[in-house]
């Protein structure tokens, strides 16, 4: 069929058109459409106008005008330009949205928009057509040629200020209250702009909205301009997309003549959604739609303009689906986790703030109930927990430290919350995955018989350290004991156990984290679970779970460890195999007893030597009926192998038990027993295996001195050294038919009357007492003491001793059972209460005598009086610190001197009472105290700390803080006095130091760096050396975190310090840190051999 004229004209026109189209497209350039988008963002020449009465607004719409009509003028007139303007109608015409308006700001964001589409169209021609050439190999080093597409720095901020010209005018203006952050909360032109905005003329604020969201993900489609737009406008376009796809309608049923957008135009909106949220970065993604979702409700009433509405409840739902499906996704969690984070103000994860965020519980707290939170698309509680579990598991291994810290934060806090809310999910998906390298080892499992081959590796070196590094960060820095985390961590307490003594043979990363771990565990759990679980680490009970006979552990190539099964063993290596067990069980004896060193303040140490006590008992019960077996002349030969047998273990246990007492009363403190039941246990137990060795008349004379000991010890305690409450006395009645057994059987007649005497004390609460108990208490305490010092010097031992232990003291009680049993050796010592009252007025008018050497005299006496604890001396207390403070102020070295001598020594008795104030006025300032004055205070202060000795550490706080304040004081002389005071202290305290050696070291860095004064100085020099000098080769442990900064400051002195003596001690300092680091790496060898005794 022949076409009409028509028809052949009007395709060789269409014809026409796409050929010229095509030639106008290769010939535009990138620089020409930057041109024209220049000019569209110029600056305005109205603004210059001298009338008062245009406004903001009419000057924004009469540039918006003037651009527009320059841009036109410049199409029109200009023939560079007609290549422009030839492919900016061509996409005009291709383009289905209404340019024309009688609002400007729409007629600009239109013409913004085909510029961009423009730009987009030639950048992906460019693309296609660029063919780079083939490197040449003689010049490698020549970079390659950059692509024509690429935008520099200066085309990009164009082409982003035109992004943010079409985003303000084109897509937020048209968004509904709640939807995305209005206009006017973020700059002062958007204020402006949402009034200029014309939203009653053509087209429709819907149809804008859609016309420039599709325009913007079309520009998008270009890998560089895309990353352009979604880097600062995803949130407006995906608010805009929101509203488009997923707002509903205000009506019910709308014609499709009233309906502003088509039912596929609101589905082409919710698939872009989507996509844009799976292609962009999905922290990002995270964020806007948090920033979408908004906050809690927030008033939008006139009164408070800048309050934001809250958003829609549509919206919301909206948002948290969206949410849920970033978290469903692979890697999620992360993306949700650094997209909270980074929207909290953290900045990227592991940026400058990250350590800030870190630290920030709160958020960690907002996170980890946001993931443990099933959401509405997941099926069940458990398909949820089954998929986010291991991408919280993997939260722990980062390796970017500062990330990391957020990262393992977070999982913690999750891993808590999660175990808190859903127990039995959170042991089956998180606990036993982190737990199974340790579950894979145990004596109770399974062991595939493929990996029963020696020298298969059970648990490789990074599976295992990974494992202990999760334990740690989940149980003890997380230190929340649920009930979930301790039940699923005491199976493997066995394996850990084990694992910690390998460590302790040689240098591992992971030994601090199983001590740690393993002293988290047994604080929290129940005392006898506790005792239960170290009765297994030593080998007494055979049914805790432990490692599995066929494995051991071994170092790995990297330095870490890891688990095998062992080498099968010949008949010739049988014994050296003997050998090693017993060896390897004595040493976990050792270390389990290293390990209750650390438990005897919790108590748990005293509970265990106990039950070692009570073992020791049940084994002399068991000799005893050992004696009473029937002859096994009948029985068969296996029966008697069997019972050999039970024998043989049965002497195992015996010598372990006796191994595991010695080895507690060798390592432990006198510190052991924390409170009076178990001290009653403790005597107990002797008492019972007394009353056992007397059933079958095996009494010893270590039996003897033991049971003298303990009734000794009850008599102690009876005697005044403790103020004992009828609960306590309830609780030493349990020792009474005890004492009526040994009273009734035991030979000696002394230890008889002792336990009959101590049972009607008991009985009586302590109103009736003898002489006898009395005499038993002392001599118990004297036994401390056999230089045979003199009396009071035992008395104040003893006192001391009590105060601390105990806080409860009858001083006179036990200085009246002091009196009846010792006499004065000679006439010339002085009796207690000897001094007679005019004696003591005389003293105490002397000691106002304006004669020098009476006043002095008098207050040596009084000193000497106080040594000897005169009752009547240390009654007036108040009184005599008040004459010798104010002798202090005497300008004579022999009055100040004695009044010195004086405080300390009253210090010393009652110290709690007057080192406050002590403290106090040396840390006052020049207005009340003169500077000579604090000097004196701070030589009282360095005598008590001396008289003290270990007991320092009761007052180190206040003490150290006093030093410190004093380093920062206007008066260089009292900088001075602190800072040598600050390490006399330092040098007596050693490993109670702690955690404030930090703080101590601070100081002395920038006292000794920044101070102009040069005493000062030395002085915080000198105190580096007393302490290096103190501690000596104990400097390595107590200052291990510090000792690389005194190191960097001891030579920066040396080499910038202008002072020679300054530089001196710091010399000085350097020689003693080199000849500790050489002993230290570098011990001297010791002529010593360790012989083992087998079983």
């Amino acid at each position: 069929m022949r076409s009409s004229p028509v028809e052949l004209c009007a395709s060789v026109m269409a014809a026409v058109s796409q050929a010229a189209g095509i030639r106008v497209l290769e010939k535009c350039g990138l620089e020409q459409i930057l041109e024209a988008l220049k000019l569209l963002l110029s600056p305005g020449e109205g603004s210059g106008s001298n009338s008062l009465q245009i406004t903001k607004h009419d000057i924004l719409l009469a540039t918006l005008k003037s651009n527009l009509s320059a841009l036109e003028d410049k199409f029109l007139k200009d023939p560079h330009w007609k290549i422009l303007k030839l492919l900016r109608d061509e996409i005009a015409h291709e383009a289905e949205w209404p340019q024309d308006s009688v609002d400007v700001t729409w007629r600009f964001t239109s013409q913004t928009l085909l510029l961009l589409l423009c730009l987009k169209e030639t950048m992906l021609r460019l693309a296609a057509d660029f063919n780079p050439g083939k490197p040449n190999p003689k010049t490698p080093e020549t970079a390659p040629a950059l692509s024509p597409d690429t935008l520099s720095v200066s085309q990009q901020k164009t082409v982003q200020s035109v992004l943010q010209f079409v985003v303000t005018l084109g897509v937020c203006p048209y968004l509904t209250p709640g939807v995305g952050v209005p206009l006017r909360f973020r700059t002062e032109f958007g204020a402006v702009v949402q009034d200029v905005v014309c939203l009653s003329t053509a087209p429709s604020a819907t149809r804008r909205l859609y016309t420039s969201c599709r325009a913007l993900l079309s520009v998008a489609q270009h890998a560089s301009l895309g990353s352009l737009v979604f880097c600062r406008h995803l949130g407006d376009i995906a608010a805009g997309l929101c509203q488009l796809g997923f707002c509903p309608s205000k009506r019910s049923s709308l014609s499709p003549e009233e309906e502003v957008l088509t039912e596929e135009e609101r589905a082409l909106s919710r698939k872009a959604l989507r996509d844009i949220l799976d292609q962009v970065y999905q922290p990002l993604a995270v964020r806007e739609l948090l920033i979408l979702q908004g906050g809690p409700p927030q008033s939008c009433s006139e009164g408070k303009m800048q309050v934001r509405c809250r958003a829609p409840a549509w919206l919301r739902r909206l948002c948290g689906q969206l949410l849920s499906e970033r978290l469903m996704r692979p890697s999620g969690v992360q993306a949700v986790v650094r997209g909270i984070l980074e929207g909290a103000g953290a900045g990227a994860a592991g940026g400058s703030d990250a350590e800030a965020t870190a630290a920030d519980w709160k958020k960690c707290d907002l996170i980890a109930k946001i993931l443990a939170s099933c959401p509405q698309q997941s099926l069940s509680p458990e398909d949820y927990y089954r998929d986010i579990c291991p991408q919280i598991l993997d939260l722990f291994h980062f390796q970017d430290k500062l990330a990391a810290r957020q990262f393992q934060r977070v999982a913690t806090t999750t891993f808590l919350t999660m175990s808190r809310e859903q127990p039995q999910l959170a042991a089956k998906y998180l606990l036993q995955p982190m737990l199974a390298p340790l579950h894979r080892c145990l004596n109770t499992a399974e062991i595939p018989e493929s990996d029963m081959v020696p020298g298969t590796i059970l648990v490789t070196e990074q599976q295992l350290s990974r494992c202990i590094e999760d334990i740690y960060k989940v149980y003890v820095v997380g230190n929340e004991p649920l009930p979930v985390l301790v039940d699923s961590l005491l199976p493997v307490l066995g394996v850990l156990f084990s694992l910690y003594c390998f460590t302790k043979q040689s240098v591992s990363h992971i030994r601090s984290l199983c001590q740690e771990i393993l002293l988290w565990i047994l604080g929290r759990l129940e005392r006898n679970k506790a005792v239960a679980s170290l009765k297994g680490f030593a080998g007494l009970d055979k049914s805790v779970p432990s490692l599995h006979s066929l494995c051991h552990f071994r170092a790995a190539p990297q330095g870490g460890i890891m688990i095998t099964i062992k080498e099968a063993v010949c008949d010739e290596d049988e014994d050296e195999a003997l050998y090693q067990r017993v060896s390897s069980e004595q040493c976990q004896v050792e270390h389990l007893g290293g390990l209750l060193s650390h438990c005897q303040e919790c108590g748990l140490a005293g509970d265990f030597f106990i039950f070692c006590l009570k073992e020791l008992t049940h084994m002399a019960v068991e000799n005893e009926t050992e004696f009473k077996m029937k002859s096994f002349s009948n029985k068969s030969l296996l029966e008697l192998e069997q019972h050999q047998t039970l024998l043989v273990e049965g002497q195992e246990r015996k010598l372990l038990v006796l191994q595991l007492v010695a080895l507690l009363c060798e390592r432990m403190s006198e510190q052991i027993f924390t409170n009076i039941t178990q001290v009653v246990d403790f005597v107990a137990a002797t008492l019972q295996r007394a009353c056992a060795s007397l059933a079958h008349q095996a009494e010893s004379t270590v039996e003897s001195q033991t049971l003298s000991m303990s009734m000794g010890l009850v008599a102690v305690m009876l005697g005044g050294a403790v103020q004992l409450k009828s609960s306590d006395f309830a609780i030493l009645k349990q020792l009474l038919p005890l004492l009526e057994k040994v009273s009734s059987t035991y030979p000696d007649p002394v230890i008889q009357e002792l336990a009959a005497d101590l049972r009607i004390t008991i009985s009586t609460h302590g109103a009736f007492s003898t002489e006898t108990v009395s005499v038993a208490a002392q001599s118990t305490l004297n036994k401390k003491d056999p230089e045979g010092k003199r009396e009071e010097q035992q008395q104040t031992s003893y006192e001391r001793y009590s105060d601390v232990s105990h806080g409860h003291l009858e001083p006179q009680q036990s200085h009246a059972a002091s009196h009846e049993v010792h006499e004065p050796s000679t006439t010339a010592k002085q009796k207690s209460g000897s001094v007679t009252t005019e004696e003591l007025q005389e003293a105490l008018l002397s000691a106002y005598d304006p004669q020098i050497p009476t006043r002095a005299a008098a207050l040596r006496t009084l000193s000497r009086w106080i040594e000897q604890r005169e009752a009547k001396i240390l009654g007036m207390q108040e009184k005599l610190l008040k004459i010798f403070l104010e002798n202090l102020e005497h300008e004579d070295t022999f009055v100040y001197l004695s009044a010195i001598q004086g405080v300390a020594l009253l210090s010393d008795v009652y110290p709690e009472k007057i080192l406050p104030g002590l403290l106090s006025q040396y840390d006052s300032s020049k207005d009340r105290h003169t500077p000579e004055t604090r000097m004196k205070v701070g030589e009282i202060l360095m005598r008590i700390v001396r008289a003290l000795g270990d007991m320092v550490s009761k007052y180190r706080e206040p003490l150290i803080h006093t030093f410190l304040r004093g380093a920062r004081d206007p008066d260089s002389a009292h900088r001075a006095s602190s800072l040598s005071n600050l390490g006399e202290l330092c040098q007596r305290l050693h490993f109670m130091l702690g955690s404030v050696v930090h703080e101590v070291t601070a100081c002395l860095i920038a006292v000794a760096k920044t101070d102009h004064e040069v005493q000062v100085r030395r002085a915080a020099i000198h105190v580096i050396v007393l302490l290096l000098r103190g501690l000596s080769q104990k400097a390595t442990e107590v200052l291990r975190d510090v000792l690389k900064d005194l190191y960097h400051l001891l030579k920066h002195v040396v080499c910038l310090e202008p002072d020679d003596v300054a530089r001196l001690h710091a010399q000085l300092a350097l020689e003693e840190l080199d000849e500790i680091m050489r002993n230290f790496l570098f011990p001297p060898p010791k002529l010593e051999k360790k012989i083992t005794v087998l079983p």
